[in-house]
C-alpha cells in the first residue's frame, strides 16, 4: 500500500510533537529526511528500537530538528506495515515542517482514522475493536476507560465468536439434513437448534441488557438543575464543579442560557445543566432561555429542582413541582441557614413523592448527602467495567436486538413445524447481525461513517 503520514499529536505548543508514517515506503522516506546519529542499514535495525538523530531538509541540508525515531516493522506494528513515528520537540512549525518533508519526498496525507482503518482492513483488530479506540480517545472518566480497554482487548469480540460458534455448530447439521435428505437428522438438528436458539437468545440478551450501563459509562447521566431566578442553581453548579463557572448575584435572572459541564461521580460521568430561571419573562432573551430550561429538563435522566427554603412557595414554585411530579427528580431545599419556612412539610411538595434534601450553599456546602442520593438511585456502585462485557455503542444494541428477534422468530418457525430450510434462514440472520459489529459483514457507508469519527494521525 502507499505510504501515508500524519501529525499525531494534539494541535499547539507541547513537549513533544509526533508525526507518524504508515506503508511499503515508510522507511524509504524516512532516509531522506533522517540522519542518524549512527547510522544503520534498515534490515539491521530492530522493530520497537528508537533511534536519535536530526531531521534534515535533502534539498539545501538545513537541519529541522533533533528527533527521535521509533521504528516498527511489519507485520508487529499498528497497522501491520512499516511504520515509524518521528519524535521532535513539540511545536506547530516544526510538525507542520517535518510532515511537509515526508510529504514531498513521497508520503501522502493520511485520512482521518486511516492508520486504524489499516490496522482493520488488515486484520488485526476488528470493527468492534476499532470502535473502542475513538471511545478510549474521548473517554470521560476511569470507567468509561476501562471498559473501552476491554472492547479493545477484544473482550466482545471473542463474546461474539462464541456465539458464532454455537450456531455455526448447529447450522451445519441442518446444512446437511438439507444436503442429505435420505439420512433420517432432521429430528435430531431440530432438538439441538432449539436448544442452541435459547441458549443464544439468553446469552443474547445478557449483552443487551448490560447496555443500560454501557450507556451511562459512555454517555452520562444527563441532570438539568431547574427552579425559579436566585433559588441558587448557579451557585449549586460551582459547589459541585469546585470553581466559579457560573457567574452568581442577587440579580434574577443571570443566566440565559444553560451552561454544561462534566463531573465525575463514583466513576460515572455526570452532565449537570445549569438553566435559567423558570418565573414570567421579562424580555425576548430570557423567554427563549426559559423556553430551553424546560427542554432541557424534559429530556435529562435526572431533574434536581431547586427551591428558597427562606420563602414561601410561590406561583412558579408549585408550577416547577407539578412539571417534576412524573419525572424523576431530587427536590433541594436552599438556603436553609436563612429563616427555615419547613418547605418539606407542604402538601405540594409531598405530594411529588420526592426525596427532600436541604442544603446551604452560602458557604462550605456539603454536597455528600446529594452524591448520596445520586448512588443510590443510579447504582453507581454496580456499575462496573473491570471484566464485564458491557455494550457501551448504539450500533451494537440495535444489531444484537436484531440477532434477538432473529432468534424469537427461528423458535417460533421450528415450533410451528416449518421447513428446516426455512428455519437455516432466520438462524443466518442471527449470524448476519452478529457479523455487523465486528465488520466481517458489514456495508462500506458504515465504515465510512466509522472512521469519519477519527481524527487525522489516528
Amino acid at each position: 500500500m502507499d505510504t501515508i503520514a500524519a501529525i499525531s499529536t494534539a494541535p499547539g505548543i507541547g513537549g513533544i510533537g509526533i508525526v507518524r508514517l504508515s506503508g511499503d515506503n515508510c522507511f524509504d522516506i524516512l532516509k531522506k529526511i533522517f540522519k542518524a546519529k549512527k547510522e544503520e542499514n534498515i534490515e539491521n535495525i530492530k522493530g520497537y528500537t528508537i533511534k536519535y538523530g536530526k531531521i534534515v531538509n535533502p534539498k539545501d541540508n538545513q537541519i529541522i530538528d533533533e528527533v527521535l525515531v521509533s521504528y516498527f516493522k511489519e507485520p508487529n506494528s499498528y497497522t501491520t506495515e512499516n511504520v515509524c513515528e518521528i519524535n521532535s520537540h513539540g511545536g506547530i512549525i516544526v510538525v507542520r515542517k517535518i510532515l511537509e518533508l515526508c510529504l514531498e519526498n513521497g508520503a501522502r496525507l493520511a485520512e482521518a482514522g486511516e492508520f486504524t482503518k489499516r490496522a482493520f482492513i488488515n486484520g488485526r483488530i476488528d470493527l468492534s475493536q476499532v470502535e473502542a479506540v475513538i471511545d478510549i480517545i474521548n473517554a470521560k472518566t476511569d470507567k468509561e476507560s476501562k471498559a473501552s480497554v476491554n472492547m479493545l482487548e477484544g473482550n466482545l469480540s471473542k463474546e461474539i465468536k462464541m456465539i458464532k460458534e454455537n450456531i455455526l455448530n448447529v447450522l451445519t447439521d441442518i446444512e446437511a439434513s438439507i444436503d442429505y435428505p435420505e439420512y433420517d437428522i432432521e429430528e435430531v438438528s431440530n432438538n439441538k437448534a432449539l436448544e442452541m436458539l435459547k441458549k443464544v437468545q439468553k446469552q443474547l440478551k445478557t449483552l443487551e441488557d448490560s447496555f443500560e450501563n454501557g450507556k451511562i459509562l459512555k454517555e452520562g447521566i444527563k441532570v438539568a438543575i431547574i427552579g425559579k431566578p436566585n433559588s441558587g442553581k448557579s451557585s449549586l453548579l460551582n459547589a459541585i464543579l469546585r470553581e466559579e463557572r457560573a457567574i452568581v448575584t442577587d440579580i434574577e435572572g443571570t443566566t440565559r442560557d444553560t451552561i454544561e459541564e462534566y463531573v465525575s461521580i463514583e466513576g460515572i460521568p455526570f452532565k449537570f445543566i445549569d438553566t435559567a430561571g423558570i418565573r414570567k419573562a421579562d424580555n425576548k432573551v430570557e423567554e427563549i432561555g426559559i423556553e430551553k430550561s424546560k427542554k432541557v429538563a424534559k429530556e435529562s435522566d435526572l431533574i434536581i429542582a431547586m427551591f428558597d427554603n427562606s420563602k414561601e412557595l410561590s406561583k412558579e414554585d408549585k408550577e416547577i413541582l407539578k412539571f417534576i411530579k412524573d419525572k424523576k427528580a431530587i427536590i433541594l431545599l436552599n438556603k436553609s441557614d436563612l429563616e427555615d419556612k419547613q418547605l418539606q412539610n407542604s402538601k405540594e411538595v409531598l405530594d411529588t413523592g420526592k426525596k427532600i434534601l436541604k442544603i446551604s450553599l452560602l458557604s462550605e456546602p456539603n454536597l455528600s448527602d446529594l452524591y448520596k442520593e445520586l448512588d443510590i438511585m443510579f447504582k453507581l456502585n454496580q456499575i462496573a467495567a473491570d471484566n464485564e462485557v458491557l455494550i457501551t455503542n448504539v450500533r451494537h444494541k440495535n444489531l444484537i436486538k436484531n440477532a434477538i428477534k432473529h432468534t424469537e422468530e427461528a423458535k417460533k418457525s421450528l415450533n410451528s413445524g416449518m421447513p428446516i430450510d426455512i428455519i437455516s434462514i432466520n438462524i443466518k440472520e442471527i449470524l448476519e447481525d452478529l457479523s455487523e459489529i465486528t465488520g466481517e459483514n458489514v456495508s462500506e457507508d458504515i465504515i465510512k461513517e466509522i472512521f469519519s469519527k477519527f481524527c487525522l494521525g489516528k
